[in-house]
């Protein structure tokens, strides 16, 4: 088995702690011997094992002189579990395949030194592309100190997301609203704007998909009586929202929010990463809304630039996942 292929194991066990392993990263881990046996784990819950541990724990006495295979670098500080990288040590093995370094202040090329100075050979970047996209929330937290933004909306195929009398249940069909449970299971909260609760009084939880729900935001007051409740009642700028999110560990952040929660977190360049549901319906008119309430664009030299990441058929309906190309840089400490 060579370096591509058993990286590409380690990231499918990184996907089995998509969502559960939060606020810790979701990675994946695999042990490869030097007759091919190979022993695979992913990050528990907060308070249990990592990956690198659990692949250790599955390989046992196999694993001296073999190669250890991460998706991201192992930890070398104690927290609620030890270092892995003295559990690598430990263990006998011989050579560690590093994905990506650890953008964490607390790790950042310290586990790939203390197993070096060991005298473990360590490899880093097999597959980096992959495990970038793969803990992009993950990476934009720990260099931000902010959640990673996706906002979600549903639209027709001339881009209304609503009809003139503020109806929108449902623009698409079953399989796009099943993508939408999803994404909440993959998020730390949901947010939308007080108009959407009193219109279609949500419960924003998670249904008919493994995985918790978020936390509920809420721009404005809303009702004791809204399915919504327990929720956050927000009311300040929303950059202070998000740097108040990051400090409680919040990853992902999900705006479901309608036209006038879309364009604010549009035009104040929150927004990471658009994952847009498109119908095949049209309105047919100008007076039902649109995705961004308000203005635009004076002038076609200020388009919004970016790339296409994925495109999907959801049933009869298409997922165009769309990210800028300017995204959040670091904020200085």
């Amino acid at each position: 088995m060579n370096d591509l292929e058993a990286m590409r194991i380690a990231i499918s066990a990184a996907d089995r702690a998509r969502l559960i392993s939060r606020p810790n990263p979701w990675v994946g881990s695999v042990v490869v011997t030097s007759t091919g046996k190979t022993f695979d784990g992913s990050t528990s819950r907060v308070g249990g094992p990592h990956a690198e541990v659990q692949a250790l724990a599955s390989a046992g006495a196999d694993a001296a002189g073999a190669t250890i295979y991460t998706t991201l670098e192992p930890c070398d500080h104690t927290g609620r579990t030890g270092p892995c990288s003295q559990a690598i040590i430990d263990a006998g093995i011989k050579r560690v395949v590093v994905g990506i370094v650890d953008p964490d202040e607390k790790v950042s090329g310290r586990g790939i030194a203390h197993l070096r100075q060991a005298g473990v050979a360590v490899e880093v970047g097999v597959l980096a592309d992959q495990i970038d996209a793969q803990l992009a929330a993950y990476i934009h937290h720990r260099k931000t100190k902010r959640p990673f933004v996706v906002l979600k909306m549903a639209m027709t195929l001339d881009g209304r997301t609503a009809a003139p009398d503020g109806t929108s249940m449902w623009i698409t069909g079953d399989i796009a609203r099943k993508r939408v449970q999803v994404l909440r299971a993959q998020s730390d909260a949901v947010l939308v704007g007080a108009n959407t609760v009193r219109m279609d009084d949500p419960q924003l939880t998670v249904r008919d998909v493994d995985g918790d729900s978020p936390r509920r935001i809420v721009l404005g007051e809303v009702s004791p009586q809204a399915r919504v409740n327990p929720c956050t009642q927000w009311r300040g700028s929303l950059v202070d929202l998000l740097d108040e999110l990051g400090r409680q560990d919040v990853l992902q952040l999900l705006v479901e929010g309608g036209p006038t929660v879309a364009a604010a977190f549009h035009r104040e360049k929150l927004i990471n990463q658009y994952v847009l549901h498109l119908a095949p319906a049209i309105t047919g008119g100008n007076d039902s809304l649109p995705v961004f309430e308000g203005h635009g664009i004076a002038t076609m030299s200020e388009l919004w630039r970016g790339k296409f990441k994925s495109s999907e058929q959801l049933g009869d309906d298409i997922e165009i996942i769309f990210e800028p190309n300017s995204q959040l840089q670091e904020i200085p400490k």
